[in-house]
């Protein structure tokens, strides 16, 4: 649209910095204009970046949610689970920071919550940015400018592809002409918790001439944790595991139990520095770092076969990981006066060591493990990621009826790991009469080991050129031409089968081994969108976008299983499709189980931005239609029953999301968003939901059918916001905040299959009252008020609670949100 629209547009933009769900309240609105026709709403205004243009959430034609850094202060978010929580169409499964938490946007899920253990990508359905930089990074909250979260496939305006969507983690700047000091505290405690959270940071900014500036932040967080691991062994391979849970004396010679297992050190921050000569060149650099050491997982085995409560795991050992992100970028922007240049380069690195009880999956393989009476397994996880990516654009300027962008993209990203897997003290024990296996006795008891690296290179050229008819009419169009390579190579070996001493390979040595050609994947393609959008009356603004969306491919790591043999006793490997795996004829692989292909998305969306009450109420809505080919999902190999991921043919999703402020007096502001969505499967899906057959765990499958409805996500969301400012005598301010979030049932696979759980739906309240005197500020605040129990995922199903040859299998379980939590934030900041 034209300059002369947006800047009458400002007019009537945000009041606060999310919008809020309207139709509840605009009934109530004629009564309460009168008293909100003086309260101001441009300190409120919050410009985005989202089409990469600046322009308030108002003026853009898509669905987008704006979180500011006030926002962001105000209602304590502390990660994104919690901005998310408050904003439609989009739900984040929070199984606390052990596991990782997937974003499914707009039901576009098909793998069973809970299963896995997650990795450094948010589930893949969306790209995440660091300013300018895609990198997924489920980053601590500190000194944002604000978080940006776009609805729909984006990939004609930015470099990384997006399947569902985009969210942009937007830093504050170095700034030139300021310098300033913010120190910041917080104590907090669970009310399942023995002992104090805390965390303590601190932000700067120095201009050292009018040209270079830097900033920094750091914050430390030291988070207790509130989860108990009662059923510790004392000593893996000697203690019991499952002694008489009745007996206390019983269960203290054999455990060790640990409270608050799943606490979290975490500290992250960021330098940057900034120099811009002149009016024409601006360029940052930057490094940012995140270190996380996670105790456990968030989790409750009350569903399970051990006597565990809500808030305990029913697990043998200890699951602690370590998370480390670097980023180093270098963003810069050229004005060449007919358009703007920007250039942003990024190098960053993941890396993890982590450790899991790896008992359920072993015994329940019947592989004789379960023979041992004493038998605990665990599985030492190393991952390395490291990445290089380089985008430029050039964004057009200048008051044109025409508008465009055009930009190319660079990436290429190595992801490499290792598993190896302890049986402590088993070997003994088999190669004992009346057994007598011959097996090797490898150092710990390692009996599986495997590695696999992959490198990924994609280019892609993107863009849209934009023509405004008239001043209200505007139609756009964009395009997007990717290409991707993808490489791997994988091995697998069983040390309890070769000589002692068995030699690994490291990470390093699997990064030099010769790709495998079969795990070779290349594709490339177009993609489009369609973008009308036309101004009804100065405060309505209506949209139509279409737009497509694509997720590359992969490999799952597995080497290929050989011809089938009715004599062997153990594998793990991967079978090619149409591959026999049992005596039976009809025992055939329906799936290519070494690796899965791309999938697409197709967005329809309708919508609209309105203002009203002179810019007192927003009012913003959506309807959507996505159709979802290829969709990667969970399941798992015939042999060893090994995690893996397949595609399906085919699913749809459908739905409304609605959002809206109203400023009811100077002092009083409501928001809230609400959304319904629908998302099933279109096409029948031979041997999609993984089960078993009890007695035992033969692994079976279940056809998923035309119109099961996906798990993962709500259909029904809704979150209310509301603030009172309270001016004192003093001329100080006491805000008083309530927050409402309110979350459907959710399936957990999909179509209700496979002894799937139906999770409860929940709502959660968070209060807060904060004393701001200017240049301190200090927060009560009370999360989950009502302390609710909340179940946010769950991990296997019902079937899994055998007993096998004495051992209680232990793999059903239940992610879980914090409860009550109470405690006190306070800042103080010096400078101008």
């Amino acid at each position: 649209m034209k300059s002369d629209t947006k800047s009458k547009s400002l007019k009537r933009q945000l009041v606060t910095s999310i919008s809020a769900f309207a139709i509840p309240l605009s009934s109530l609105a004629l009564g309460a204009a009168a008293q909100a026709q003086d309260s101001s709403a441009s300190d409120d205004i919050i410009v985005v970046t989202a089409t990469r243009r600046e322009e308030t959430v108002q003026e853009v034609p898509l669905n987008i949610a704006a979180i500011g850094g006030e926002q962001i202060e105000e209602q304590g978010f502390s990660e994104l689970a919690d901005v998310l929580g408050y904003v439609p169409g989009i739900n984040i499964v929070d199984r606390g920071g052990r596991q990782g938490n997937p974003i499914i946007v707009r039901g576009l899920n098909a793998d069973p919550i809970g299963s896995g253990d997650g990795n450094n990508d948010g589930g893949g359905t969306v790209a995440t940015y660091l300013g300018e930089i895609p990198i997924f990074i489920d980053l601590k909250l500190n000194d944002l400018e604000r978080v940006e979260v776009l609805l729909g496939p984006q990939g004609t305006l930015y470099g990384a592809g997006t399947l569902g969507g985009a969210i942009r983690y937007i830093p504050n700047r170095p700034q030139f002409d300021s310098d300033t000091f913010e120190v910041r505290a917080q104590a907090y405690q669970y009310s399942e918790s023995g002992s104090l959270s805390t965390g303590v940071g601190m932000t700067f900014n120095h201009g050292l001439t009018d040209t270079l500036a830097i900033r920094g932040s750091l914050d430390y967080l030291d988070d207790s944790g509130f989860i108990d691991y009662p059923f510790v062994v004392s000593e893996v391979g000697v203690s019991n595991p499952d002694p008489d849970f009745n007996d206390a004396a019983d269960r203290a010679a054999n455990f060790s139990p640990v409270e608050d297992a799943d606490g979290e050190e975490a500290f992250s921050g960021r330098l940057a520095a900034r120099w811009a000569p002149n009016d024409v060149f601006d360029a940052t650099l930057t490094y940012y770092f995140q270190f996380q050491d996670i105790g456990g997982r968030t989790i409750s085995s009350q569903r399970s076969t051990v006597p565990a409560g809500r808030y305990e795991s029913g697990l043998r050992v200890l699951e602690p990981i370590s998370r480390d992100n670097e980023l180093v970028s270098l963003e810069m922007t050229l004005d060449l006066g007919f358009a703007e240049l920007t250039s942003a380069t990024g190098y960053g690195t993941y890396e993890e060591d982590g450790q899991r009880d790896q008992t359920d999956l072993l015994i329940s393989l019947e592989y004789s493990y379960e023979t041992f009476p004493n038998f605990t397994a665990f599985t030492r996880e190393i991952g390395e990621d490291d990445f290089f990516n380089q985008e430029v654009r050039l964004v057009s300027t200048g008051d044109s009826n025409i508008n465009w962008i055009i930009g190319g993209y660079y990436n290429k990203s190595n992801v490499s790991g290792s598993s190896s897997e302890f049986v402590p003290n088993y070997v003994d024990y088999v190669n004992a009469a009346p057994f007598f296996f011959g097996l090797s006795d490898q150092p710990g008891g390692l009996e599986y080991y495997s590695t696999a690296y992959s490198q990924l290179t994609e280019q892609a050229f993107f863009g849209e050129v934009g023509w405004d008819i008239t001043d209200r009419l505007t139609v756009t169009v964009g395009g997007r031409y990717y290409d991707y390579e993808l490489e791997a190579v994988n091995t697998v070996d069983f040390p309890l089968f070769e000589p002692v001493p068995f030699q690994r390979m490291s990470i390093s040595e699997i990064r030099d081994q010769a790709f495998d050609p079969a795990l070779f994947q290349a594709d490339d393609g177009v993609l489009t969108k369609f973008n009308i959008a036309y101004d009804l009356t100065d405060n309505i603004l209506a949209y139509f976008t279409v737009s497509e969306g694509y997720r590359i491919g992969g490999s799952n790591g597995l080497g290929p299983c050989p011809a089938f043999d009715p004599n062997a006793t153990q594998g793990a490997c991967a079978l090619a499709p149409g591959q026999q795996y049992g005596p039976n004829p009809g025992d055939i692989a329906q799936f290519d189980e070494r690796q899965f292909g791309p999938d697409q998305t197709t967005n329809n969306e309708l919508g609209f931005k309105s203002t009203w009450l002179d810019g007192a109420m927003t009012f913003n809505g959506a309807f959507f239609f996505v159709e979802w080919e290829g969709p990667q999902v969970s399941s798992a190999t015939v042999n060893a029953n090994i995690p893996i991921t397949v595609n399906a043919a085919g699913a749809e999703s459908t739905g409304v999301e609605l959002q809206a402020s109203w400023q009811v007096t100077p002092a009083f502001a409501l928001r809230g968003t609400f959304s319904r969505t629908t998302s099933e499967l279109t096409e029948d899906v031979p041997f999609l939901v993984r089960t078993i057959t009890p007695p035992g765990f033969a692994t079976a499958f279940e056809d998923g059918q035309a119109g099961d409805r996906l798990p993962g996500s709500p259909e029904t969301q809704f979150s209310i916001f509301a603030r009172y400012e309270q001016e004192l005598a003093n001329g100080n301010i006491l805000n008083w905040n309530m927050g409402l979030t309110h979350q459907g049932d959710v399936l957990t696979r999909t179509g209700g299959r496979g002894s799937s759980v139906a999770l409860d739906s929940y709502t959660q309240v968070n209060a807060s009252v904060t004393y701001d005197a200017d240049e301190w500020r200090a927060t009560f605040f009370a999360n989950n008020l009502f302390d609710e129990y909340i179940e946010t995922g769950i991990r296997s199903t019902p079937l899994s609670n055998q007993t096998i040859a004495g051992h209680n299998v232990r793999s059903h379980y239940a992610n879980v949100a914090p409860p009550r939590t109470i405690g006190v934030r306070f800042s103080r900041s010096f400078g101008e």
